[in-house]
């Protein structure tokens, strides 16, 4: 139950936080350009691999807290099927070369923002591993 709880209750904040990143105008500099959807899933990609790896290598998460974290409040504030309707929006109003660059882009900005995250919770495992005197075998780290 306590998962379900976890899990929920992220969803409603990352929700909410996503809606309101929506209503964030982000002016004419950016035009048709979906600048606060590729935000957002941008800091979604980011977040979500420090987290995982930051639960999965560095240090143990309860369960139920990751998921919250990671399938609700992640899976709630990132959104694909808005991405996949700007797209096509962009695409049905002409705007096809704003539509191939948002997508490249996206995919470009969400792989180096992950790719961040992980090296981020990896450079904190093992500056936390230099601190303890050395490095320390995963039934040390399990222990933590």
């Amino acid at each position: 139950m306590k998962t379900y709880v976890l899990i929920g209750a992220g969803g409603f904040f990352g929700a909410i936080i996503r809606y309101s990143a929506g209503q964030i105008e982000p002016g004419a500099f950016f035009g048709q350009f979906p600048i606060n959807t590729l935000l957002v899933n941008a800091a979604g990609a980011f977040l979500l691999a420090l987290i995982l790896t930051a639960s999965l290598e560095v240090r143990n998460m309860d369960n139920s807290l990751r998921l919250g974290l990671t399938t609700g409040f992640l899976g709630a504030l990132t959104t694909f099927s808005t991405l996949c309707k700007q797209i096509a929006g962009l695409f049905q109003t002409g705007n096809a070369g704003v539509a191939a660059l948002y997508l490249i882009v996206t995919l470009a900005l969400g792989y180096a923002a992950a790719s961040a995250g992980f090296g981020l919770a990896r450079a904190y495992g093992r500056t936390r591993k230099k601190t303890k005197g050395g490095l320390i075998s995963d039934a040390e780290r399990d222990m933590d």
